[in-house]
């Protein structure tokens, strides 16, 4: 987690970027398996633990499902104000949970109009980005996007989510990836 590209603090614990198994995968029992693998990787390096993000309470595109993590003894670590969960889970009962820095607790971008922070996991962003910055300055919607290419700048991005967190006016509003008809939509106007 130290390495984790999400501003947490979560020294000594294993984070998983990402567990989001959808299509045909979906119902396989892949997930079982991955998390699996990540508990035996965490006993095997000393790990205090492992920790992830999801949604308060439900499904959100791109992060785990909380009924999942719950389903599999993970507890509630930390929430932002998003309302996007660090959930962990403990390998010994007397640990410190890990905790959300107060940037990503407390969400909120600099600057009027839509901000965008994103990086380079997930593969959806390399196509969609540029796609949505043309669509906002072709209907010159006020749109800034800051491309997020180390460590130290991701763990002390302004959202729990540094993968895709959009902004408006200062407000996060989500870290589900935008085609260019959604962000359109977002921004009221009509296609």
């Amino acid at each position: 987690a130290e390495n984790a590209w999400v501003p947490i603090t979560a020294d000594g614990w294993l984070y998983i970027n990402c567990l989001w198994v959808s299509g045909s995968m979906k119902g396989n029992g892949c997930s079982n398996d991955l998390l699996e693998k990540c508990l035996s990787d965490a006993r095997a390096q000393g790990k205090k633990g492992i920790c992830i993000l999801c949604a308060e309470g439900r499904k959100r595109e791109f992060l785990a499902d909380p009924k999942f993590l719950s389903h599999k003894g993970f507890e509630i670590a930390d929430v932002s104000d998003c309302g996007i969960t660090l959930m962990c889970l403990p390998l010994n009962a007397d640990t410190a949970l890990p905790k959300f820095k107060d940037c990503a607790r407390h969400p909120k971008a600099e600057g009027e109009g839509f901000v965008l922070y994103y990086t380079d996991q997930c593969p959806f962003t390399y196509y969609w980005v540029p796609r949505v910055q043309q669509a906002a300055q072709e209907h010159s919607i006020p749109f800034r996007a800051i491309h997020i290419t180390d460590k130290e700048a991701a763990q002390n991005v302004p959202a729990p989510v540094t993968t895709y967190a959009l902004f408006r006016d200062g407000v996060f509003l989500t870290q589900g990836i935008q085609s260019d008809k959604k962000f359109l939509a977002l921004a009221g106007v009509q296609i």
